[in-house]
């Protein structure tokens, strides 16, 4: 059996499977039945191509080479039109398909009834035994082939610069795969008109209707740019590997046993296994280089998507994290349009994070959780493209999800899934060289919505963090509160007990001069009195968010002072203020700040037996080593101290030496100073006293960006 042989049994085994496959699959489809029709008539040709070469005698070769043969070749030009109409949808094209139907028909009556198309008569030529001898219309069927073949790949080349998308991309697997089937097959004519060109090109038809039937039939098409790219992958990793063994198993040969041996075979063998072993790794190291060097716009768009999934986990502020992915994604991918939703569990609903170019899209800022769009997403679970949902035209779910993507103006619909829920989507609009989203695109995005996942989560852990430790912040705001406000509300009572008593007595001794002189001072002394207590009272109680600006220690400390002097005198406390005049500003946020004096000066009362001493120091220190300067606030107490065992716990949260103590205060204190650039330290002697020393940085950023250069340098 010749090798010809062979291949067009090849070429008739594929045609006919892939045939039935593709029309089985969807007997109404236009597409699938001209293919089908397409590749019986290949069928033909191939089979009556096999059956002529191993013929023993010439009227079986005749019947199988002229007849059956020439019936398949007659036809495949006319289904080939027939074909590309139904793909690209042209319905201007039926009357030159008509034409072409009608002169296919007539040289089929030709074929079987005369010998004007090929004679009765089989010929030996170059290498086959038996080949047809042309007829006097072989020449003019020969033109016609080739002007509806043509005709049909001018349609085809006309409709794909045109098309977009997944069209774009079908369309392009026909034109790449005709180019092989008819290039290949356009060969055999040479040697009906006695050319002396061997019809090699007949080995690849086989080809042709694989290729073609994988764009059909293939749910979800890759790149053709994706083939030709693996193409040279492969062709570059063969040459690196394959060749040198090759030669070494030739030079094997010659040097050892000059012929075929047994131990040369396992030699063989051995060699095989080894390049099967070594050659997925040259293979992924050609890639890189071939993708780095000859399609570099391909490298770097997945490198910008690769290095996007490794940042978003460090990202913290959601907002952030969606923007950057709007930001990264429509310049990676040249996307026009892109929005973000992430689901926020206080309003139950996912809401528009991010968005672009969805001017003009009625899109909403936020919708509800039991939507059915969303919910249909967290049943899929997977990348939606929007045209792929055009064939479920009869699936109300699949139609609601394509209606929904529609308003939206998006293409592509990435859900973001964690945990079986879903927390968020990614839509993405058309790719801005009206390309499909191929399947590395595909490969890639599902990398950024596993990583994006990732980043939300976290980024809404953080946000979780941070409202816990406002809640933190509040609590033990209100802690101290609670404790200001009882003293407070004695000290309140006692003036205006003495208000109340010259109140009463005022209609009685109204005319003693003397005596409305002396009310109208203590009163009006009493009331600025309880004015001034309840208005730092409302200020602690009622903080804003955090804002930073120049403020001076010593004002805000006088302030602190004047609320915690009640608690100091029902134990007889005695304050000791020794506040520097040369104070500078320093920058920080005044409402945290005011919470860690009165945590420490609360503590201190606490702690220190009646009749003690409190002390409160302010001092500037000098700058050192270019950095900023600082003030240092120090508060000391003569109470029970702290035992030397203990000390190193004092600010770890939930820590507390006293029965009714949160143990929050001394901990959000050192987080706050540590948040303002200073430090806290803390001294104590059992049973004799302890002190706290605050640095605070005049401009806590210069200091920070001099530990950054300090950390360079090392």
């Amino acid at each position: 059996m010749s090798f010809f042989a062979i291949t067009a049994f090849i070429t008739f085994f594929s045609a006919l499977t892939l045939g039935v496959f593709v029309y089985l699959r969807d007997k109404k489809n236009p597409v699938n039945v001209t293919f089908g029709l397409m590749s019986l008539s290949i069928c033909l040709l191939s089979f009556g191509q096999f059956m002529r070469d191993i013929a023993t005698t010439k009227d079986f070769a005749f019947f199988w080479g002229g007849r059956v043969l020439f019936s398949g070749l007659i036809f495949i030009p006319v289904f080939y039109l027939h074909f590309i109409c139904v793909l690209i949808g042209e319905t201007r094209l039926k009357k030159p398909l008509r034409i072409s139907y009608v002169l296919s028909f007539i040289f089929f009556i030709i074929l079987h009834f005369t010998n004007l198309l090929i004679l009765r008569d089989m010929a030996p030529k170059q290498s086959f035994q038996y080949y047809s001898v042309p007829g006097v219309l072989y020449l003019y069927f020969s033109i016609i082939f080739l002007l509806i073949v043509l005709y049909a790949h001018y349609e085809l080349f006309g409709a794909l610069k045109k098309s977009v998308s997944i069209k774009r991309n079908q369309l392009r697997y026909v034109l790449f795969s005709s180019i092989i089937g008819f290039g290949g097959g356009s060969t055999s004519f040479f040697v009906d008109f006695n050319i002396n060109v061997y019809p090699l090109g007949n080995c690849f038809i086989w080809l042709y209707p694989i290729i073609l039937a994988y764009a059909i039939a293939k749910h979800r098409l890759m790149d053709i740019e994706f083939v030709i790219r693996k193409g040279v992958v492969y062709a570059y990793a063969s040459f690196l590997l394959l060749i040198p063994v090759f030669l070494l198993i030739l030079g094997a040969q010659i040097y050892a046993f000059k012929e075929a041996h047994i131990g040369f075979s396992a030699f063989t063998f051995v060699c095989i296994i080894i390049a099967a072993y070594l050659f997925p790794k040259v293979r992924l190291q050609a890639e890189t280089n071939v993708e780095q060097y000859f399609f570099k716009d391909k490298y770097d768009y997945k490198k910008t998507i690769s290095d996007l999934s490794k940042a978003m986990v460090s990202i913290l502020d959601i907002n952030e994290l969606c923007r950057k992915i709007i930001s990264t994604t429509t310049e990676a991918l040249k996307v026009d349009k892109a929005s973000v939703f992430i689901f926020n569990e206080e309003q139950d609903a996912f809401v528009l994070c991010d968005a672009r170019g969805l001017e003009g899209y009625t899109i909403a800022n936020s919708y509800r959780k039991d939507d059915q769009f969303f919910k249909l997403l967290e049943r899929r679970r997977e990348i939606t493209i929007r045209e792929e949902l055009e064939r479920y035209q009869h699936n109300p779910d699949m139609q609601t999800i394509y209606q929904m993507m529609t308003r939206m103006g998006a293409e592509t619909c990435i859900p973001l899934i964690a945990k079986q829920r879903l927390i968020g989507i990614i839509n993405l609009g058309m790719k801005g060289n009206k390309k499909m989203y191929t399947h590395e695109d595909l490969e890639l995005l599902t990398t950024l919505a596993n990583s994006a996942t990732i980043g939300i989560e976290n980024a809404q852990l953080y946000e979780n963090m941070k409202n816990t430790k406002k809640i933190m912040l509040r609590a033990d705001r209100l802690a101290s509160l609670g404790t200001l406000a009882a003293g407070l509300a004695h000290e309140i009572r006692n003036p205006l007990v003495a208000i109340k008593t010259f109140t009463q007595l005022l209609p009685e001794r109204f005319d003693d001069e003397e005596f409305r002189n002396y009310f109208a001072t203590v009163a009006a002394g009493e009331i600025d009195r309880i004015s001034t207590l309840i208005t730092e009272l409302l200020e602690f109680s009622r903080p804003s968010g955090p804002f930073f600006q120049q403020e001076n220690l010593n004002d805000i400390l006088d302030k602190m002072i004047t609320l915690i002097k009640t608690e100091a005198k029902q134990k007889e406390l005695t304050i000791e203020a020794t506040l520097a005049d040369d104070l500078p500003n320093v920058t920080v946020d005044k409402e945290q700040i005011k919470q860690v004096f009165i945590n420490l000066l609360l503590n201190a009362i606490q702690a220190t037996p009646e009749k003690g001493t409190i002390s409160i120091a302010t001092r500037k220190i000098a700058k050192s080593n270019g950095g900023p300067g600082f003030v240092q606030v120090e508060i000391s107490d003569t109470g029970v101290g702290i035992p030397e065992e203990e000390l190193d716990k004092i600010f770890t949260p939930f820590f507390t030496t006293r029965a009714k103590g949160s143990g929050l205060g001394l901990a959000i204190s050192h987080q706050i100073i540590q948040e303002h650039e200073g430090t806290i330290d803390v001294k104590s002697v059992d049973k004799k006293g302890t002190t706290f020393i605050i640095n605070l940085p005049t401009n806590p950023l210069i200091l920070k960006q001099h530990k950054n250069n300090d950390r360079q340098v090392n």
